[in-house]
């Protein structure tokens, strides 16, 4: 079992210190998240060049669009059990890093069976992330501040784009 053990809450603690981290932490934070988003739906964006470029059919392209959340559908638990034992901040750091590696690799795609690779690779590297991020804002924040934190975090992360 990890090390980590959730903040504890202080009944009057300054609640300046838990402005400051909240106004560098969820920034931050939200912008991981929408480049996260991004990446899940830039597949669409680079579609029209896409197919003509490197000759992929209408099926070629869904199915490679849709392999993504096969992988990240199958490396959600698993990466889950991986973030208790690493912990948050080291977890979430691999994906960035894992997720960074494979986004740029996909430029070096040029056949239908490295699309479906690639793709399915970008689903398992990002598959734990905001897990991740829900934990990391549980530790770092105390219990009053917690249980608002990761509520407004999901409230963004169900915004229509």
């Amino acid at each position: 079992m990890s090390s980590h053990s959730p903040a504890v809450y202080v009944e009057g603690a300054d609640t300046s210190v838990f402005a400051k981290a909240t106004w560098r932490l969820l920034p931050f934070l939200f912008v991981c998240y929408l480049f996260a988003y991004l990446d899940r739906i830039n597949v669409a964006f680079a579609k029209l060049q896409m197919l003509s470029d490197l000759g992929f059919s209408e099926a070629i392209y869904g199915f490679g669009a849709s392999v993504f959340f096969v992988g990240y559908l199958l490396f959600e638990v698993p990466s889950n059990l991986l973030l208790l034992r690493v912990g948050p901040r080291r977890w979430i750091a691999r994906i960035m890093v894992t997720w960074g590696i494979i986004s740029a690799g996909m430029m070096f795609v040029r056949t239908p069976t490295a699309f479906y690779v690639m793709r399915f690779m970008l689903g398992v590297a990002e598959a734990g992330f905001f897990p991740a991020i829900v934990l990391y804002l549980t530790y770092c924040f105390q219990h009053r501040v917690a249980r608002k934190s990761p509520r407004s975090f999901s409230r963004v992360s169900r915004c229509p784009a």
